[in-house]
């Protein structure tokens, strides 16, 4: 059984997703917690797991604690997805860049990255691989949200005096948007990032390992082809560092993952991440 579980914090409620696991050893129920949501009036659909998300017992809580506010919210993530897909696949950064500054008047970036952008390159990515648009407006859409991700980064500031971060991709991998990403979300939230998100030989990524110490390596893999070379960068990395890796990408969402000698990162938000860093 799942359900939302309300926590009040001074003033505010925030809400945990949970289940009731059977606990034999103690013949009792007990509670674990699924999926941390947030703050209870931020909270909308999407933030429920995708198993959840049309559970009525789910949406009736939700609108218990935010009945005004859930509708429009959704509402207007749904508009902001669809205007992003066109400019992105017409190729007009300033219109994308728009969206984005409407956008987070209401969200923040990471709700930007995650409900918005994401979705809108996945849409994208199937279009393309289903013949529904040509590689060339898929290349042009690519483009474009890699140039939108720079924008934002060239917006935001962070401390970067939390943990350094290294974040690579194996070789042969040539698709580094979630790496811009991911350095832009971890630069807002203080950790100093190392972006190498351009395929390169893994000597040159090991030489840079030793040469800047980074406390915790992230390997982005967004094909299912480059997960064996994923294994072979985590094995080269693991055989001379004494190192904490992460690996995470869309290619992970496969029917079928190879182990690697490292923590694998589902398909989570940003929000996550940062707590999985700092536990490394």
């Amino acid at each position: 059984m799942v359900y939302i579980r309300a926590k009040k914090v001074k003033s505010d409620q925030y809400l945990y997703l949970v289940k009731s696991v059977w606990d034999s050893k103690k013949s009792t129920s007990k509670q674990e917690i699924v999926k941390y949501l947030g703050k209870a009036s931020d909270v909308v659909k999407d933030d429920i797991p995708v198993d959840y998300r049309n559970d009525p017992k789910i949406l009736s809580v939700l609108a218990l604690y935010n009945p005004k506010d859930i509708k429009k919210r959704e509402e207007a993530s749904k508009k902001s997805k669809q205007q992003l897909y066109k400019k992105l696949t017409e190729g007009n950064i300033q219109e994308a860049v728009k969206i984005y500054e409407e956008y987070i008047k209401i969200f923040n970036s990471s709700d930007f990255f995650d409900k918005i952008l994401k979705p809108v390159m996945y849409r994208i990515g199937e279009e393309w691989a289903s013949g529904k648009i040509s590689i060339a407006t898929e290349h042009v859409a690519s483009n474009i949200a890699q140039t939108l991700v720079r924008i934002i980064m060239d917006k935001v500031s962070g401390s970067g005096k939390k943990k350094k971060i290294l974040i690579c991709v194996p070789l042969g991998e040539e698709h580094h948007l979630g790496c811009d990403v991911l350095e832009t979300y971890l630069s807002i939230k203080g950790f100093k990032v190392f972006n190498m998100g351009t395929s390169m030989p893994t000597e040159s990524i090991l030489s840079f390992i030793d040469n800047n110490k980074p406390e915790v390596v992230f390997i982005s893999i967004t094909l299912e082809d480059n997960l064996a070379a994923g294994q072979r960068l985590v094995r080269k990395i693991k055989d001379t560092f004494d190192i904490p890796v992460l690996i995470g990408g869309y290619a992970l969402q496969a029917k079928k993952i190879p182990k690697f000698d490292a923590d694998v990162i589902p398909d989570i938000t940003l929000d996550e991440i940062p707590k999985i860093l700092r536990k490394k």
